[in-house]
């Protein structure tokens, strides 16, 4: 029988209302009855007993807000009656890396099909970048983009263009205005992709930006750090590069950041300098040779068994409910756990969505430096917040609050369980790159596309996206995994929703069998044997970061 409310953890003095409850509505947990002072919506929590001004509001076990007014047991915990407050942090003396190892039995010996790269690292997929130095540029990639994708099959179908032109065609036979708001769309007037010349490239995805030049030269490394991480990615068989030439992001720095990640870097790389090539006709027909003769050779690149421990999982949520740190997000914290104990890696990132929950990652940071350095990346993050007026307590969109999560430490402590309970193995600042196998924190802003385009250029070659409210965000590079933490977005918008963890709110599934049964579709997804629904519908979102204010 599904539960009506759940208490997160043993030690909460709120409730979590798992469907709608009218006011007078007594519900019993644990052998505790309570009754409803008011509507608690579905994904709300309530008070599980009195509070007085100032009480502390325990959730995940930890801190997450506290009473602005007296709070009657049974009242609707709400930004009118609440504040966000958190835990303070310090450096422990001890490391508190102990964890419970999940059974792995099951995958010891599976593998996946991926792209084998001379440094050691397998792609998921197989593509070629197409990329600008400095913004200048981005006209001419476009240029490129139009002159390459059609010609070589590449091109995506003009899906809603044949229904557009069943609009003109009614309004020329004289339809009315009404008639055509009446109109329905349907599948039947998309058109047929064309067929690939290269079969084993997956595709050329051109990345534009606004950087590479203004603003402050720590902007420019800090970009051609990202740029280098996605050149050297597993997923990547080679790129063309743009370069105006008087920019403040030069080649020769890209160069120095390719080589900090891959000293033996061998790809085929070919950049081109707009002002000592000259004319315009002259760079564009030298980029599409050289792309040409780079396709060809990456398609010479066929997908290869390679062990589980091959993955790098990056974790991102947005669009968050407050469904997702009970289902989603700790569903795929099980299958982190579970990919670490296969010797893969997995990387948190969104560091403002840490918050309240610091004491206990920097703890399980097996290295003393490590969280040394993850508390000071965080403190740094939050008074660079506050000196601009805003601070992590801004964090939680409207959307958030509306959906449940009134704080932002209630945001981050669900959050954080996308991490799992695994050791942390090194704090990583943007974009440095993941080396090691295990849980790897990395600094990013909360933003989906933001911290989603990090942990790509940090090396992650699938990523797993938790979302409450529903979200397209994608990557140009990486498949997208989206999970859903309730039944009814999953059933109102599967065009972009690969999986349900609804399941558990449902009580019909565990967070071990559901994050089970994620790992078991991140290996087809990587394999090629399943498209994620964010490759499917062409969600090629990439901004980087330029270390700013971005919660």
């Amino acid at each position: 029988m599904k539960q009506k409310v759940l208490k997160v953890h043993p030690h909460d003095n709120v409730l979590v209302a798992l469907q709608d409850l009218d006011k007078d509505d007594t519900v019993q947990y644990n052998g505790t009855v309570y009754t409803m002072q008011e509507k608690i919506p579905a994904k709300h929590k309530f008070a599980a007993s009195s509070f007085d001004k100032g009480d502390a509001l325990i959730m995940y076990g930890v801190l997450v807000g506290r009473a602005q007014t007296p709070i009657t047991a049974g009242s609707r915990i709400a930004v009118e009656n609440v504040h966000h407050a958190a835990n303070g942090y310090a450096l422990a003396a001890q490391r508190k890396t102990a964890w419970q190892v999940p059974d792995i039995s099951r995958w010891q010996q599976k593998t996946f099909m991926g792209y084998h790269r001379q440094d050691g690292s397998v792609g998921t997929a197989n593509y070629w970048l197409v990329i600008p130095l400095v913004f200048c540029e981005n006209r001419n990639i476009e240029v490129l983009k139009e002159a390459l994708l059609t010609e070589l099959g590449y091109s995506r179908p003009a899906k809603y263009a044949a229904f557009t032109r069943s609009l003109v065609a009614q309004q020329q036979a004289g339809a009315d205005a009404a008639g055509i708001l009446e109109t329905i769309y349907t599948e039947q007037d998309d058109s047929q992709e064309n067929m690939r010349l290269f079969e084993n490239v997956d595709g050329i995805k051109f990345l534009t930006h606004d950087g590479g030049c203004g603003g402050i030269r720590q902007d420019a490394q800090t970009l051609c750090g990202l740029l280098a991480g996605y050149i050297t990615h597993a997923n990547v068989a080679g790129a063309t590069v743009l370069s105006l030439g008087c920019q403040n992001a030069q080649v020769s720095m890209l160069q120095a950041e390719i080589n900090k990640r891959d000293p033996a870097f061998s790809k085929p790389l070919y950049i081109l300098d707009q002002q000592q090539t000259g004319a315009e006709s002259l760079l564009i027909t030298q980029a599409i040779r050289q792309t040409f003769a780079g396709l060809m050779e990456a398609n010479q690149c066929t997908r290869q068994p390679a062990p589980l421990s091959k993955l790098c999982i990056g974790l991102e949520c947005g669009g968050s409910d407050g469904f997702s740190g009970i289902s989603a997000n700790p569903a795929i914290g099980y299958t982190s756990d579970l990919l670490v104990a296969l010797g893969g890696s997995v990387v948190l990132a969104e560091f403002p969505e840490l918050c309240g929950v610091e004491q206990e990652m920097s703890d399980r940071c097996c290295h003393v430096e490590d969280a040394s350095r993850f508390i000071q990346l965080m403190r740094t993050y939050q008074q660079r917040a506050e000196e601009a007026g805003s601070g992590f307590d801004m964090n939680p969109s409207p959307g958030n609050i509306k959906d449940g999560l009134i704080t932002d430490a209630i945001k981050s402590a669900g959050a954080a369980k996308k991490g799992g309970t695994s050791p942390v193995v090194a704090v990583l600042d943007y974009p440095e790159k993941v080396q090691q196998a295990g849980l790897n924190l990395l600094c990013t802003p909360g933003n989906d596309v933001e911290s989603t385009t990090a942990e790509v250029g940090s090396g992650a070659n699938i990523v797993l996206f938790t979302t409450g409210l529903g979200t397209p965000t994608g990557n140009p590079i990486v498949p997208v995994i989206k999970l859903s933490s309730n039944t009814k977005l999953y059933q109102r918008m599967q065009d972009i929703i690969d999986i349900n963890t609804g399941s558990i709110i449902d009580g019909e599934e565990s967070i071990t069998a559901a994050g089970e049964r994620i790992l078991d579709y991140v290996i087809q997804v990587a394999s090629g044997t399943i498209t994620a629904k964010s490759v499917i519908n062409g969600q090629d979102d990439f901004i980087p970061w330029k270390r700013g204010v971005s919660l």
